[in-house]
């Protein structure tokens, strides 16, 4: 392992950037196994140190000794953050490219003060509508009808040339065209609404008077699928598959779908996501049905207008379910305290009769000796002429009585 290996592995960010500063080569991969930087940048499951590698260069396609590519070496260890990350990456120079004319173009395909903006969205790990849609209108650059329809092109271009180079690359040719059409929705909602980009929100989010659930937006998501140009893509093919015998307000839904095909994220993740914009990590429950997630007060705000509707009702759904898991809760008491009580009462009987064999054993073994003491006794008849006894008859009776003066000795 190189020094960036060592301190990549162990998550040392200052040392991982003086490294970088001083020339380390972010894509060596002379490791006996191959591995490079950004394969222990996945093990090691940092955030922030992945992307440092790949903002230094790292190569995400480069696989080691047993075939497998940095993102599949994060997922095997279930660093699913890290998946993402790699998944979503997309290198600034690509984009720089559209800054500067091309060819016979006098002017650039895309201004260069919408390069940075636009790399933002692009590299975005999250790509509910919502939070696109709020990204573009917290940029005053964005926000434009003549900057989307620049942006619309080039991440026209950057499907078209993922679609047809060498090695294509679906999942970013889905991404682009899938940013692509949510940045058309903008720009028609800036030319036929007064509300503009809050129109489209509560578009978005707009749910229906049973459930809540988001029609528009399932739909929305379904017809950017549906758009996508190169109908022969594997990728495409699988999405179609997955969604079109589900039912709309069905799981799984459009987007976790899609989300699950782009960035690699899995669904027995443990974490919340925000209803509003869909971000990970969310913590915040409405204080009324306890069933809505947000990330802030801000998202709570804006998805107030539809949640509303079916605030009570969630609610109601929510005591129920608490009440439910109460009655298993005390049944399951009920049953551990009969179980209980009926190992306690089998347990004396138990006792007793783990008692007895032990005494029954000592009896034996003491018949035993006694039996041995005076059979022992008994053979040791050759020693009886040391009490020098005159005749044959005195000699037995003398016998008998010291075997049994012995057999009295060894009892006690």
């Amino acid at each position: 392992m190189t020094p960036l290996m060592h301190a990549v592995y162990k998550a040392k960010i200052d040392m991982c950037r003086l490294l970088l500063r001083h020339g380390a080569d972010v894509n060596c991969n002379e490791h006996e196994h191959g591995y490079t930087a950004l394969m222990f940048a996945g093990l090691s499951g940092s955030k922030e140190i992945t992307w440092m590698m790949l903002e230094a260069g790292a190569e995400t396609d480069v696989v080691n000794s047993v075939g497998r590519t940095a993102a599949q070496m994060a997922a095997f260890v279930g660093q699913h953050d890290c998946v993402t990350i790699i998944n979503n990456f997309f290198p600034r120079e690509r984009l720089d490219y559209y800054t500067k004319p091309q060819g016979l173009d006098k002017e650039p395909k895309l201004p260069a003060k919408l390069a940075g903006p636009l790399h933002k969205i692009i590299t975005t790990t999250n790509l509910h509508p919502v939070k696109i849609v709020l990204l573009v209108k917290e940029n005053p650059l964005l926000a434009e009808v003549e900057a989307l329809l620049k942006c619309c092109r080039v991440l026209d271009l950057i499907c078209e040339k993922c679609m047809k180079q060498r090695e294509m690359n679906e999942v970013l040719a889905i991404k682009m065209h899938y940013i692509s059409c949510i940045f058309q929705k903008c720009i028609n909602f800036l030319k036929e609404r007064e509300d503009k980009l809050d129109g489209l929100i509560k578009s978005l989010l707009k749910g229906r008077d049973t459930d809540g659930f988001p029609v528009y937006q399932e739909k929305f998501i379904r017809e950017c699928i549906r758009k996508f140009p190169y109908c022969e893509a594997t990728l495409l093919q699988q999405l179609v598959r997955s969604i079109a015998p589900v039912e709309i307000g069905s799981d799984p839904t459009a987007f976790s779908v899609l989300t699950q095909a782009i960035t690699g994220q899995v669904g027995f993740v443990d974490a919340e996501f925000c209803t509003t914009c869909g971000e990970k990590g969310a913590d915040k429950r409405c204080s009324v049905c306890k069933m809505v997630i947000y990330c802030d007060q801000n998202c709570q705000k804006i998805h107030w207008f539809t949640h509303k509707k079916v605030c009570k009702i969630l609610k109601d759904v929510h005591e129920k379910q608490e009440l439910e898991a109460a009655k298993e809760k005390r049944r399951q008491e009920k049953k551990r305290e009969r179980d209980e009580a009926q190992a306690a009462s089998l347990s004396p009987t138990n006792e007793e009769q783990s008692d007895h064999p032990p005494e029954a054993t000592e009896e034996v073994d003491s018949h035993h000796a006694v039996k041995r003491t005076e059979e022992s006794v008994l053979n040791k008849q050759p020693s009886a002429p040391q009490l020098h006894l005159d005749n044959h008859s005195e000699s037995e009776t003398n016998l008998a009585d010291i075997a049994v003066q012995k057999v009295q000795e060894s009892e006690e």
